[in-house]
């Protein structure tokens, strides 16, 4: 007669549970990666490694909570190890932050929200991939990834306080650059009007 291993049925149960928990989540995180990697295998090997790193501490992963916060936290935890062993430095010049404001020309046409709404295009994402990265993990978190202000500061590891401001200022670094885009290139005169 056979005896259940009691390990073997806790192993099993642990990977029922991560496939059930955490794989659903694979496209959500490699959206997130793509965002900051150099190129889609690089984005494919974090994602990988995320997971990996996940399985292995499955058991600190709280049940309930929110398990696309806590995989991203990895995920970001693995970008940040690779780019220090990269040595891949991204310094920002805070007099660049505050040329970046909402041009008065389009305020009263395009409001902020219906403005980002209509230049989905890859001007869009070039433009995500020129914002300094502590304004794109903010902006990708909240605006893209759909988390709150609190999940989005406990995957960052700051204040709430400080995903607001960068939230704030990456919007409007964002907006700035896709309005010099759509001025160009949609032919948008100073007072609003199209020529």
């Amino acid at each position: 007669m056979a005896v259940a291993r009691p390990h073997l049925h806790g192993a099993r149960r642990r990977r029922e549970e991560f496939e059930r928990e955490a794989l659903p989540q694979i496209d959500r995180l490699y959206g997130y990666a793509v965002r900051f990697a150099d190129d889609y295998s690089q984005a494919e090997d974090w994602v990988q490694e995320t997971f990996l790193k996940a399985f292995r501490g499955w058991h600190s992963y709280q049940p309930g909570t929110n398990i696309r916060a806590w995989l991203l936290t990895i995920l970001r935890n693995t970008i940040i190890s690779h780019r220090r062993r990269t040595r891949r430095v991204e310094p920002v010049d805070p007099a660049d932050i505050e040329r970046y404001s909402v041009y008065e020309q389009l305020q009263e046409t395009a409001p902020e929200g219906r403005f980002f709404d209509a230049l989905v295009s890859d001007h869009v994402v070039d433009a995500l991939r020129r914002l300094p990265e502590k304004f794109r993990e903010a902006v990708v978190l909240s605006d893209m990834e759909g988390l709150s202000y609190a999940e989005a500061a406990e995957v960052l590891g700051v204040p709430v306080g400080t995903v607001k401001s960068r939230l704030f200022r990456g919007r409007r670094i964002l907006q700035a650059q896709l309005c010099e885009y759509f001025i160009q290139n949609e032919g948008i005169s100073g007072n609003g009007a199209r020529d």
